[in-house]
């Protein structure tokens, strides 16, 4: 019995993945998503991966994932936030990130899976979840 336990928190921990090196803005954007359906991003995107820009700052975001479960901001700054965001069950991790664009005056954002293809829409359902959380402060 005791090796079933351990067998299934190696498997659980196993679902976080490393965090990408690759994140950030580069040149005034956020990366592409890669060509799984377990993303959305802002900037260049094509019409799959492509979601709208929010229309709210870095502090607002901010406030907002601060009262949120399971997830923790990593980096932020005036122009830039990029948090985790752990499922419940299986502990899977979405690195998610924002950035304001000054000459735009919009919040970009980009919400990935970092492991597997299919997310079923869970970025897609967050980044809509949290624009409707925003509108409503």
């Amino acid at each position: 019995m005791k090796y079933v336990w351990l067998l299934w928190i190696v498997l659980l921990s196993s679902c976080s993945g490393k965090r990408p090196t690759n994140l950030g803005v580069s040149n005034g954007e956020l990366q592409l998503c890669p060509g799984t359906p377990n993303c959305v991003v802002s900037q260049n995107a094509d019409e799959f991966h492509r979601i709208a820009p929010l229309n709210a700052n870095i502090e607002q975001v901010k406030n907002l994932l601060e009262t949120m479960d399971r997830v923790e901001i990593i980096e932020a700054t005036d122009s830039y936030l990029y948090a985790e965001f752990t499922s419940k069950i299986f502990r899977f991790v979405d690195d998610v990130e924002f950035y304001f664009s000054a000459e735009e005056k919009v919040l970009h954002v980009r919400s990935a899976s970092r492991l597997g293809k299919s997310d079923l829409g869970a970025n897609r359902k967050r980044i809509e979840q949290i624009r409707s959380a925003l509108q409503q402060n």
